[in-house]
């Protein structure tokens, strides 16, 4: 349960992050710092609990890598879920509904995007925070929080950049995204960590 829980704090506090930046439209640069920081605190926070997933994306390739049990994942998506959908309500209550009206991505570009930095995102969690070479190291929570900022400055006008399907489904809830648009999100997202999972252990074969 504990580990649950802080799936749970951990996404809430990445989406509130996002509701409260983005909302109310911060300028420049202000919003992509923000979000990759609040992750970055988070995974940083609940890394040796949970492992700091905030992300089914994140949890499906850790999975497929063979460091999260098969009885986790719906837990961890249920927590990551019903986190983004609480972090939502508690977003608009604070800075109240977005001005403009929701984002409707092309879907080919969109697709494309989040599946690249979603793979990016879970290539560098793997790497990090799970691979036997880089053990005990003190980076992990920067270089996971900076992939995010990095896709959000550049792909974040293209597809939203989420990154992370919980995620979309709290953008969906705080009306900044079409909620029939997030099944761009929900299918490449999870195909870009799988993916990236697949190519981890193609070129880490002996890190079981």
């Amino acid at each position: 349960m504990n580990k649950y829980l802080t799936e749970f704090i951990g996404t809430f506090f990445l989406v509130l992050t996002i509701g409260c930046t983005v909302i109310p439209g911060a300028a420049g640069v202000i919003p992509p710092l923000a979000i990759g920081s609040a992750l970055m605190v988070m995974v940083y926070a609940g890394g040796h609990a949970s492992g700091g997933h905030y992300n089914p994306a994140v949890t499906l390739g850790v999975w497929i890598r063979g460091r999260c049990a098969t009885a986790d994942i719906v837990p961890y998506w249920a927590a990551q879920v019903i986190a983004a959908l609480a972090a939502s309500f508690t977003a608009t209550f604070l800075v109240g509904a977005p001005k403009a009206a929701a984002m409707v991505p092309a879907v080919v570009p969109a697709l494309v995007a989040e599946f690249l930095f979603t793979f990016a995102l879970v290539y560098v969690v793997l790497n990090t925070a799970t691979a036997k070479a880089t053990s005990g190291n003190s980076f992990f929570g920067l270089a996971i929080g900076f992939t995010v900022l990095t896709g959000a400055f550049a792909v974040g006008g293209v597809s939203g950049g989420a990154f992370n399907p919980a995620v979309a489904v709290g953008l969906a809830a705080m009306g900044l995204v079409s909620t029939p648009s997030i099944w761009i999100h929900i299918a490449a997202d999870l195909l870009g960590g799988a993916v990236a999972a697949i190519a981890f252990k193609t070129i880490n074969p002996e890190d079981k």
